[in-house]
């Protein structure tokens, strides 16, 4: 199947349950393979522009989720192969028991407090109300990234800043919610059901269904993050 627009390429992300956001790169599985000569980076038309999609996704539907999950790169996932991923990675445990077995970052705390307290949050209010200074920058670049792929917080959409009189200005901020308030108990309850194994197992065997040359040790961090 041939992707010409954005149902296409929503349709086709349904049927397989993952992809990598960009290209092919770490040699997985990206639709980016699928995508037709209309198909054209960066040209702000949100049928025909992947980076578009992005966000579409987030704003429209309720069935997908798009965060940086993948060899900490941009990546899709389905509601219906989440729950898989969740117990790859999470194994049951909710934020504050990572964050006592110390596999959490204190950089991670402070932003996933931010976030869970708010609901959501966007980019830049999180750097200012969590007072990050920018030599923090780097660590909390990466603390992002890891609450992303440990599937704690994901990005729920986008916002613009907004001055002293409510005026919108300046590029948009992505903004961030809990992986719980995303999707609902529902997926977590799924995930519970769960062992790590089987997740591993199920998710392999769909890789090899989209792409039969995978490499196995590249599968199973594409799988655990």
């Amino acid at each position: 199947m041939e992707i010409q627009n954005f149902n296409d390429f929503t349709a086709a992300l349904l049927d397989a349950g993952f992809s990598a956001g960009g290209e092919n790169s770490e040699g997985i599985f990206s639709l980016c393979s699928l995508f037709g000569s209309q198909i054209v980076w960066h040209t702000d038309d949100p049928e025909t522009d992947p980076w578009e999609w992005r966000m579409r996704v987030l704003e429209e539907r309720d069935d997908i989720a798009y965060a940086k999950v993948f060899f900490h790169k941009s990546g899709f996932i389905t509601k219906e192969w989440y729950p898989y991923f969740l117990a790859a990675r999470r194994g049951g445990k909710s934020f504050d028991e990572a964050y006592l077995d110390g596999t959490m970052s204190n950089f991670a705390k402070r932003i996933y407090t931010l976030v869970s307290d708010n609901e959501s949050m966007p980019f830049h209010l999180i750097k200012q109300f969590g007072n990050f200074s920018k030599e923090d920058s780097s660590r909390f670049e990466r603390a992002i990234v890891e609450l992303q792929m440990k599937m704690y917080i994901t990005m729920c959409g986008r916002q613009r800043k907004a001055s002293h009189f409510g005026e919108e200005y300046g590029w948009s901020s992505t903004v961030f919610c809990t992986a719980e308030s995303f999707f609902g108990s529902e997926v977590f309850d799924e995930a519970a059901k769960i062992t790590e194994q089987e997740a591993l197992e199920k998710i392999t065997a769909q890789i090899y269904k989209l792409n039969p040359f995978a490499n196995d040790k590249k599968i199973m961090k594409f799988i655990k993050g």
